[in-house]
């Protein structure tokens, strides 16, 4: 109920990674937060097999650079595609060398372009780990359009919309990207005082 509700104050959080653009995006979606870079330091490689997985392994390698009182939050994300099996998923920032390119060579011909974004952000603090998980669906263009955005977001067209997330936008991705949604579902579980764990 409303009355389990704790205020958090501005929580303060270093993000384990080099990415300015989930940074900007975090920032955008969890206003109440004050979230930093971890820095320049040489992350773990991605080899878990979901992206709760490498969330957390960047989560655990974050806490034992930041200072006891700040919160880590661990971030792994992906596009996933019906047509290709779901790949390319866990894979899609080491996928190929210019993802988009190579996502639409593959889909050359296809009919079916079902695809869904998929964010998993990793909190890890004194009181142990919290994670949020987002989701959007869509389709993917045939061709890339507009100039916000990062990733495949030229060539992503949420459900429901008729431009790709690039041409939409970085205010409206603050809001509706599966980024946005892993980060509201992450803040609303510190807030109602939800389900935590240890790492297993």
């Amino acid at each position: 109920g409303r009355r389990s509700r704790r205020s958090l104050g501005r929580l303060r959080a270093l993000l384990a990674s080099k990415n300015a653009n989930k940074l900007r995006e975090l920032r955008a979606a969890l206003p109440g937060w004050e979230i930093d870079l971890l820095g320049d330091h040489a992350f773990p490689s991605e080899e878990g097999d979901t992206y709760l997985e490498n969330a957390r392994a960047k989560a655990m390698f974050g806490r034992t650079l930041a200072p006891e009182d700040v919160a880590v939050l661990g971030e792994d994300s992906g596009i996933e595609v019906e047509a290709l099996g779901g790949r390319p998923g866990v894979e899609s920032a080491r996928w190929a060398e210019d993802g988009v390119a190579a996502l639409l060579a593959a889909l050359e011909g296809v009919t079916d372009r079902r695809a869904r974004y998929v964010c998993e952000l990793v909190l890890h603090d004194a009181r142990g780990e919290a994670s949020g998980r987002g989701t959007i669906a869509g389709t993917i263009a045939t061709e890339p359009r507009g100039s916000e955005g990062f990733g495949y977001d030229p060539i992503f067209v949420p459900a429901g919309e008729t431009r790709t997330v690039a041409e939409l936008g970085n205010t409206w991705k603050s809001r509706n990207s599966h980024r946005a949604h892993a980060a509201h579902a992450l803040d609303e579980l510190l807030r109602t005082g939800g389900q935590r764990s240890g790492p297993d």
